[in-house]
């Protein structure tokens, strides 16, 4: 019988969508990359495939997720970088041995070293998280408005005044609890 893995939550600002592999944060925890495997899995829809990964990278992934994200909500709330995250960010981004290459259709892509470890992907990752805390991007850290989720994103909305990490989940969540608290007040006033 195959075990099914939640589903992952896909943005388009690489840092963020990586610390999103691990949801729900003060609530019942949901961790979108169990194994080694689901590292791989994760790492190829984002464009980063890998070959493999040990027990010891999937540590060295999660170790930087936690780390991208304290910097992250640090940053969201305008507070200071904790230093320990920043160590582990830039000791990440310093061991990658990846580069940036331009597509024909005038994209950019990385490549991994010759080896496509996840050593390097995890160096991509960090070198995005750098870009955005170091505010080099058009945008702003904000945090999900959902008490059990608090997720680090990032705003990139004309306004930059987006509430959700992800509208189709914790946004929803929020507008069908809204809805129904609604209802039920309405129901009682009827009565």
């Amino acid at each position: 019988m195959r075990v099914e893995f939640p589903e992952f939550r896909l943005g388009t600002v690489l840092a963020t969508s990586f610390t999103g592999t691990l949801s729900e944060r003060h609530g019942e925890a949901v961790e979108r990359i169990p194994t080694p495997r689901r590292l791989v899995d994760w790492l190829a829809v984002s464009g980063l495939a890998v070959d493999s990964c040990t027990d010891a990278q999937l540590e060295l992934a999660r170790e930087l997720r936690e780390s991208i994200h304290a910097a992250a909500t640090a940053a969201a709330i305008q507070g200071p970088l904790p230093a320990a995250a920043v160590r582990v960010i830039n000791d990440r981004s310093a061991q990658g041995r990846a580069a940036a290459v331009l597509t024909p259709e005038g994209k950019r892509r990385w490549q991994l070293g010759s080896a496509s470890c996840v050593e390097d992907a995890l160096g991509v990752i960090a070198a995005d998280a750098i870009g955005i805390l170091a505010g080099e991007r058009d945008g702003k850290l904000a945090l999900c408005a959902s008490p059990s989720c608090r997720a680090a994103f990032f705003d990139t909305s004309q306004s930059r005044t987006r509430k959700w990490c992800d509208m189709g989940t914790c946004g929803n969540r929020q507008k069908k609890a809204r809805f129904m608290a609604n209802q039920r007040k309405n129901s009682r006033s009827a009565e």
